[in-house]
């Protein structure tokens, strides 16, 4: 739907006619009669008309059987949107560029300068005048669509497939012999029915993503089960817009299955809660409530679910976290895709139904298994395309065929709508404000794993995070990607030590329909020509480039006027993918991995530019034009030579994360690891500054560290004896920070860091140099002890193990010793460090035992052992770790690995040696 773009750009138009915006445009709006005078209030009536067509698509977003006037419509309304969006960050533009000139003979003199600017108010009030003539058409052309509001008002989502997909009994298409993969569930999920074990009513709760067998592993167990119960009826919630929608079905299930008579359709709310309570209370029962989307849905359906200890159940489906949450305590049960070998055992039931043991012949098991990576383990995918093949001949040729156009069959094979309209279920429930966030998903490549700082930050430039009290926008957006997630729409694929999540991955299926989503609303597109000739949607917002064998077709072939997001994944592009004048609106370039030596210094013209990443490119030098990009929240420079900023950098204000360094020793063999960034003058006036990745310490700088008060992440380097006092002094003054690392000058240089005192909120620290023993008994442990999750000590060289002193940090996870200590043994007693999961010792060189007594590292997950040169002899006590799931040992002595062949290390899943 085209809310999503009505959404922001009414967020913009507010932000453009907000009084701190118009206080600064006042003196430069004086200047001018007319239409540039009326600009505000021009934007103002196309704000309110905006909104209106936003509450008309919620209105028939909410009705089935929109035709294709509406669709047409739709997509005028979204591009009249995108266009007024433009004008928005024009005239935003032209009022900051003011604001900052001082004056308006100041502004004058700079736009003089130059042989053209950007923009004109002139300009922006005549393409407002025609926004404001397509407005009136558009609202004229809206009777076109009223035979829509006729339909029935039904769940934004409901589809008329739905009425055969969700009836009681319904067959699911899979049969019990066929049901493969969900034996412990259905195991679980039978052991919770039995009421002899607990007579009080209690919730089951079985979730995941659409499409993954949540209702035919319930309908399997409903059909066998139901009949131990007094009475039983199935309810799918997705179907019913009203509460007492719901009860009514309830109620006609219930007296079905008794045979007799009752006029539900004639009675109030009141009467079926009443008639209900009163058939419920008197019986054991078991109730079905099937695809149920919010919390507060379950929680008044609760009503009538009376309790009077005679063992009734109640099982709930559902795509979402927090409505499964609502079941009682060990009554979750989360379906998950099926394993490889399942998948495929599906897959081929289907496929070869006549074939003996259904077994895949040879010629298709290549193409048969790369259909079934498709489908990411999704049953209804493998069951429904399963189900197509069969019917074809068994043929290499028609099988690679029918692969390479599965997301075209996806659209248009009927056989296979429903698994596309099951997916787009949960697309079309989300709430608006994160329908943009997923869809930005899909510009990443198959199989990607999303980072989530880089996700936040991305959603951040684009403006899709709306502020939220006194959170700031990367805590709400951690907090979107946590809904997508929750939500089935995003997976988790690898967290930290302390459970937060690090990597995300969307299913294939997900993706490819987020994909296709995402071209017809215009919001993105991706480019990949590794296939030969490929179609690219020209007037996409955003677009990535996947793969690229000729860089000079980009161009040609993009709509570069309207990007506002550029992303490209290839190294196999040599230039500037981009003109900066012809993409102006441009707020996201991440150009990370591309081989590009210079950035042209008509860069500066990207006014709107909020996002630059050039990570890992050969970049040495960014030109002096970047000191223009005042709108510049996110600026990346990891692994290049580039070390420095141009002068007058400190104009930047709006900086939130810099991270720029460069690498000299990826590994850990060397006491530096990389270069920094030196700080230029005026950096600690960058109030919104939250990450500085890395720096070089100076006197000046570190004096000023305290001003940059919203400060969460921070390496510095360089750092000397004599700077410590006031380091410590101005850390203490940033109440924010998270993540600290800390690097002496040299590993000779001591750290005097006695007086460091932090903030609750830091997570992780790391030291790297030397620091007196008497730090580990500062009021930096004592103070830090409950927050404390990770710490890393590098070329600490200390005497005396800092094992003891760090098992008072009662909740760290994470330990990694690196060249920390001179001694040669390192004992763990008992309840130390009762929640590590993560131990690495590297290049501790005298060490020769270490000592795990029974108590100790109970959780302890991975444990790294690398260069410990005088190690004979295995870690006693790793018998007692039995959550311990994998074990390195690496560059040990030849003694050592000839007693790991000996030792008794079967519970330990993975062990690594080499």
């Amino acid at each position: 739907m085209a809310e999503a773009a009505l959404v922001l750009v009414i967020k913009k138009i507010g932000i453009a006619v907000a009084s701190e915006t118009l206080k600064s445009a006042r003196p430069l709006l004086a200047q001018k009669a007319g239409p540039v005078g009326a600009l505000p209030d021009n934007m103002r009536l196309i704000k309110n008309d905006l909104e209106l067509i936003q509450a008309f698509l919620k209105d028939i977003g909410g009705k089935s059987g929109a035709n294709r006037v509406t669709e047409t419509w739709i997509g005028q309304a979204r591009k009249l949107a995108y266009d007024m969006e433009d004008i928005v960050d024009q005239f935003i533009y032209i009022v900051g560029k003011h604001h900052r000139a001082g004056s308006w003979w100041g502004y004058v003199q700079k736009m003089l300068k130059k042989p053209q600017s950007l923009f004109t108010l002139d300009e922006i009030a005549t393409a407002l005048t025609r926004i404001n003539l397509e407005l009136t058409q558009l609202k004229q052309n809206r009777d076109w669509t009223q035979p829509v509001s006729s339909v029935r008002d039904v769940p934004a989502a409901t589809y008329d497939i739905q009425q055969q997909l969700y009836l009681p009994g319904h067959d699911y298409s899979i049969s019990d012999d066929e049901l493969v993969g969900f034996d412990k569930n259905r195991e679980t999920l039978m052991k919770s029915l039995k009421f002899e074990d607990c007579p009080t009513l209690q919730i089951i709760s079985v979730w995941g993503m659409g499409g993954i067998g949540k209702s035919t592993l319930v309908n399997n167990v409903f059909r066998n089960e139901a009949s131990n119960f007094e009475c039983h009826a199935w309810v799918s919630v997705s179907q019913s817009y009203k509460l007492d929608d719901i009860w009514r079905s309830m109620l006609k299930e219930i007296y079905s299955k008794d045979k007799k008579e009752l006029d539900a359709e004639k009675m109030n709310s009141t009467e079926l809660q009443v008639v209900l309570k009163g058939i419920l209370e008197t019986k054991r029962y078991l109730i079905i409530l099937d695809d149920v989307w919010t919390a507060a849905d379950l929680f008044k359906m609760k009503e009538v679910l009376v309790d009077k200890g005679k063992g009734s159940r109640v099982i709930i489906t559902t795509r979402i976290d927090e409505v499964a949450s609502v079941a009682n305590d060990g009554c979750k049960i989360k379906v998950e895709p099926l394993e490889e070998e399942d998948a495929w055992h599906l897959f081929c039931l289907k496929a070869f139904p006549r074939n003996e043991n259904h077994i895949c012949p040879k010629l298709l098991q290549m193409c048969g298994k790369s259909i079934v990576e498709k489908c990411g383990g999704l049953p209804l995918a493998l069951v429904s395309i399963g189900s197509i093949l069969c019917l074809k001949e068994e043929n290499v040729t028609e099988w690679r065929l029918f692969y390479d156009q599965l997301i075209w069959e996806l659209h248009h094979n009927e056989n296979l709508n429903r698994v596309e309209k099951i997916l787009n279920l949960s697309y079309k429930y989300l709430p608006d404000y994160l329908k943009h966030c997923f869809l930005y998903c899909a510009l990443f490549p198959e199989d990607y794993l999303i980072h989530r700082k880089k996700m936040i930050r991305l959603w951040i430039a684009e403006g899709f995070i709306e502020q939220s009290g006194a959170c700031s926008l990367e805590d709400v957006a951690e907090g979107y990607l946590t809904e997508l997630i929750r939500r089935s729409m995003l997976h988790v694929v690898k967290r930290n030590s302390f459970n937060r999540m690090k990597c995300l991955e969307m299913h294939d299926l997900v993706r490819e329909l987020a994909i296709f989503q995402s071209k017809r609303e215009s919001f993105s597109t991706t480019y990949d020509d590794s296939r030969g000739v490929t179609q690219v949607e020209s007037n996409a917002r955003r677009m990535s480039v996947l793969r690229c064998k000729n860089e000079n077709e980009i161009q040609s072939s993009i709509g570069q006027s309207r990007l506002r997001t550029f992303i490209v994944f290839t190294t196999s592009m040599a230039s500037f993918p981009l003109s900066p004048s012809e993409s102006k609106y441009l707020a996201v370039l991440e150009l990370s991995g591309v081989p590009i030596k210079t950035i042209p210094n008509s860069i500066g013209e990207l006014f709107n530019l909020r996002y630059l990443g050039l990570d890992d490119t050969s970049v040495e030098v960014l030109p002096k034009s970047v000191v223009n990009l005042h709108n510049l929240e996110t600026l990346s420079l990891r692994g290049t030579n580039c070390l420095s900023l141009p002068r007058g950098s400190e104009k930047l204000k709006r900086l939130r994360h810099i991270l720029i360094y460069k690498w000299l020793d990826k590994g850990f063999l060397s006491f530096e690891r990389c270069e920094s960034v030196k700080p230029f003058e005026g950096l600690w006036s960058s109030k919104d500054l939250q990450t500085l990745v890395s720096v070089q310490a100076s006197k000046v700088f570190i004096a000023n560290l305290g001003n940059l008060s919203q400060l969460r992440t921070l390496y510095i380097t360089g750092v000397r004896s004599i700077h410590c006092v006031q380091l410590c002094h101005s850390l203490s003054k940033i109440h924010q920070l998270s993540t600290l690392h800390i690097r002496a000058s040299n590993e000779d240089e001591v750290l005097q860091l006695e007086t460091l005192t932090l903030s609750n909120h830091l997570k992780k620290v790391t030291i790297s140099g030397r620091f007196s023993e008497e730090t580990l008994r500062s009021p930096f442990v004592s103070t830090n002890g409950d927050a404390l999750h990770t710490i890393y000590l590098f070329w600490s060289q200390l005497a005396e193990s800092p094992v003891q002193r760090l098992s008072k940090l009662s909740n760290l996870t994470e330990i990694c010793l690196t060249k920390a200590y001179d001694g040669q043994e390192l004992n763990f007693h008992p309840e130390w460090f009762p929640n590590v999961k993560i131990i690495t010792f590297r290049n501790l060189t005298h060490v020769n035992q270490i000592c795990i007594q029974e108590g100790a590292l109970v959780r302890l997950e991975s444990l790294s052992i690398r260069g410990l040169v005088e190690m004979r002899d295995l870690p006693t006590g790793l018998e007692y770790l039995n959550f311990l799931k994998e074990a390195w040992f690496i560059g040990m002595h030849d003694d050592f690995k000839r007693n790991l062949e000996k030792g008794k290390l079967e519970h330990i899943p993975v062990v690594y040696c080499y």
